[in-house]
């Protein structure tokens, strides 16, 4: 299975599905993050700082990388924007693709989930000048960003029971947003509390939430 998540910020993908992305990789199937901006500026980091600290989280996890090239602060589901998701996602083919839920308190993450919802219509015309060819991924699932205040209500939750510390590794990569930032260092806690309380919901020692809008197609009844 193709697989390409497509995150705000470099870090998001990390601290919402790091786990999910791991087990992913492990069991063999092709994962592609897609940043779409390079998440600059923040209080202690820079666009350098980012980048290195996105290559490491990348060599983490295992996957490939992509920026959209989009800025950070100023995402929203125009034309232009969603042209240049669309050509990605006919690019790349995937199976699946991930975006922030629509139930988020940052713009940026707001306007993601959106505009990858349309991207991906868009990217299934025939008639266009767009690169590529027409792709309509069959799955578009919403993952958990931590900016939400209130406690998400998941759809399906991940059994990421043995990546968590994978997870981890990749959260620490990014030490301009955490370990730098008196703001901020403690989220790597709280993800790890959250995967922790998700993951008992499940009768899982670690999980991620996520939601889908659309019926899941599942094979079997196995997996009860």
């Amino acid at each position: 299975m193709k697989v390409l998540v497509f995150a705000p910020h470099p870090d998001d993908a990390e601290l919402a599905m790091g786990g999910t992305i791991a087990k992913l990789v492990a069991s063999g199937h092709s994962v592609t993050v897609c940043d779409m901006t390079d998440g600059e500026p923040t209080p202690f980091g820079t666009s350098e700082i980012r980048a290195r600290e996105t290559e490491a989280a990348t060599a983490v996890l295992g996957v490939r990388r992509l920026n959209a090239g989009l800025v950070n602060r100023e995402l929203r589901d125009d034309l232009a924007s969603r042209r240049v998701l669309a050509a990605i996602i006919r690019a790349e083919h995937p199976d699946a693709i991930f975006s922030p839920s629509p139930r988020d308190a940052h713009p940026d993450h707001i306007a993601a989930s959106a505009l990858v919802r349309d991207a991906r219509f868009e990217a299934k015309y025939v008639k266009t000048d767009l690169p590529g060819s027409p792709c309509y991924p069959r799955w578009h699932m919403h993952f958990f960003a931590t900016h939400l205040r209130i406690v998400p209500q998941p759809n399906f939750i991940v059994n990421t029971t043995g990546f968590a510390a994978v997870k981890q590794r990749a959260i620490a990569c990014y030490a301009s947003q955490f370990s730098a930032n008196p703001a901020n260092h403690r989220v790597p806690i709280w993800i790890a509390a959250a995967d922790t309380y998700f993951g008992s919901r499940i009768g899982a020692e670690s999980g991620e939430p996520f939601a889908c809008d659309e019926p899941l197609d599942l094979s079997s009844l196995g997996w009860l």
